[in-house]
């Protein structure tokens, strides 16, 4: 009797996680004002099979037919999300996901960024990660060394702790929906990163945690060095001159914000986000500009990103071809800012204040903006921002 009621208790668990997955599938794109703002956490037996997990290989592999969890649970992937993907608004709502468990973690091996090229004077960049290293500065560039004072520390980079962020258990079709709406894979590699989890509401994130940890999958895109024209073949972007220059848009912070209040972050790392100073366009030339370039460049930009959703395959790759494309539209995008738009009419990545700084950092700030200039190697805008 008892063999039978524990047997009956697996079948019946089976079922439910089976029903769980279906019904997430279904779900997408359907009810996006209804957010489930309450979830369990994951499984410790998920938890353990994370740490036999294995990444996928977002060019050649398919998603759908490779490992995505545990024996029991077979079809699901822990996400790490860090940036937008936070906020339901973004990550239930407008990428129609729907998570079966989530937690908040801390990640010691990475830290976020905001080093990733967007849209001039409307999103300059948005949120990345890169690693967390010791290794000593690479001695100066005769590019460096024209600079009379050394580089200020922008207010993004003051975070020295590791990655805040929420892992997601999601379906694997999900999951290929995730790589999906951030640009067919073409510019991300999948790395596991081992997470602890962070209770809600403390008042910091320990730097040394000791809680036992797990694995996740998060998307990463290594910026590719200034003058190297094609990003790497396993992933990548093209870079800024100075990836740290750019400041992310007000909209796009509050994403973040929001993210960090629904899932009750610690405070300390809530305080870091909302000293962020977000790009606000503060003159009358940049007013016109925006408006030019947004004319210019918008309906391109959403052409592209409706083409990649129209030809994405089942695990969210993009074509080799429709990668060339991107890559070339972006690329002639922000070349034309640089060669036109900047000189024309004003800054389209920082604010510019009384003093010409839109960091608090001095006029030091100003002259290292000016060796910087050139490429180093929701109607229409709504359908933009569903991607970030």
């Amino acid at each position: 009797m008892p063999s039978t009621a524990k047997g009956t208790g697996a079948c019946s668990l089976s079922a439910i996680q089976k029903y769980k997955i279906i019904s997430a599938s279904f779900a997408r794109g359907k009810d996006a004002g209804q957010y489930q703002a309450h979830l369990p956490s994951p499984s410790e037996r998920r938890r353990a099979d994370s740490l036999q997990d294995a990444p996928y290989d977002l060019l050649s592999s398919q998603i759908c037919r490779q490992r995505g969890g545990g024996p029991d649970l077979p079809d699901t992937v822990l996400y790490l999300a860090y940036g937008s993907n936070l906020c339901a608004e973004t990550f239930q709502g407008k990428r129609g996901i729907r998570p079966l468990s989530q937690v908040s973690v801390v990640v010691p091996e990475l830290v976020m960024t905001f080093d990733l090229a967007g849209l001039p004077y409307v999103e300059p960049c948005f949120a990345n990660t890169k690693y967390r290293t010791t290794e000593p500065s690479p001695l100066p560039s005769e590019k460096t060394s024209l600079l009379s004072a050394p580089p200020p520390e922008y207010h993004k980079n003051r975070w020295k702790k590791g990655l805040v962020g929420v892992v997601y258990e999601v379906t694997k079709e999900d999951f290929a929906h995730i790589i999906a709406t951030e640009g067919g894979g073409a510019s991300y590699q999948d790395v596991l990163v081992q997470c602890y989890e962070i209770p809600q509401n403390q008042a910091t994130v320990p730097e040394h945690p000791t809680s036992d940890p797990f694995k996740a999958h998060t998307l990463y895109s290594p910026i590719s060095p200034p003058g190297e024209n094609p990003p790497p073949q396993e992933g990548g972007r093209f870079s800024r001159p100075d990836p740290d220059y750019a400041q992310p848009s007000a909209r796009y912070l509050k994403l973040i914000h929001d993210g960090a209040d629904e899932h009750a972050l610690p405070e300390e790392y809530k305080t870091y986000l909302h000293q962020l100073r977000a790009y606000t366009v503060t003159t009358r030339k940049q007013e016109i500009g925006r408006a030019i370039f947004m004319m210019v460049w918008l309906p391109l930009i959403t052409m592209v990103f409706g083409l990649n959703r129209r030809f994405a395959d089942e695990d969210g790759r993009a074509p080799s071809w429709l990668v060339a494309v991107t890559g070339a539209v972006f690329k002639g995008m922000w070349m034309s800012y640089d060669g036109v738009f900047y000189g024309v009419f004003g800054d389209g990545e920082r604010t510019v204040c009384g003093d010409g700084d839109g960091d608090g950092d001095g006029d030091g700030d100003v002259e290292r903006r000016s060796l910087i200039r050139g490429w180093g190697g929701d109607e229409k805008v709504d359908d933009l921002h569903q991607v970030v």
